[in-house]
């Protein structure tokens, strides 16, 4: 694998193709590539294929999605994690907990789901880039059993999985 990439790169190519680069290296030689690859980044367009998504995360600027042969996603990384969204879980007592989120102006969208404790949770989208104070002011406000209020981190694998899901 290491003399095919070299012999890739002796010449200084504009354009580098590589297909799943760190498949089957130890930790230390992944190190090594991603090294290499943000280095050639520098002069060369690098494209690689990988089902490895902490891999692009490390490495690329840009990513492309295709599954079963169509387009599902072209952006950069930090568009694709661009919404801000914020988890609460609270214990009973609060019912109209979902209406009142709902009507906060920072806030785009809210998700209900039950967790396994047996607590609701509201999975909550907005345009402010930490909607975290507004929310808790409101639930400390209206005295509603606040459990857990969290960042709700949106990876690649969790942007690969809801287009997944969506197929």
């Amino acid at each position: 694998q290491r003399v095919g990439l070299a012999q890739a790169i002796l010449h200084k190519p504009k354009i580098l193709i590589l297909d799943e680069p760190t498949i089957g290296l130890d930790p230390t030689q992944i190190v090594q590539i991603r090294n290499l690859i943000k280095k050639l980044s520098k002069s060369s367009t690098v494209l690689f294929s990988t089902h490895i998504l902490p891999e692009v995360e490390a490495l690329c600027d840009r990513v492309i999605i295709i599954m079963h042969g169509e387009l599902r996603a072209d952006a950069r990384l930090e568009e694709l994690a661009a919404k801000t969204a914020t988890v609460l879980i609270l214990d009973k007592g609060a019912p109209n907990a979902k209406t009142v989120l709902q009507k906060l102006p920072e806030i785009s969208s809210v998700e209900t789901f039950s967790t396994s404790d047996g607590f609701t949770g509201y999975r909550l989208e907005g345009d402010s880039k930490n909607i975290n104070t507004l929310v808790y002011q409101t639930a400390k406000e209206a005295g509603w059993p606040v459990q857990e209020l969290r960042n709700d981190v949106r990876t690649l694998e969790s942007v690969f999985n809801e287009l997944a899901l969506a197929a």
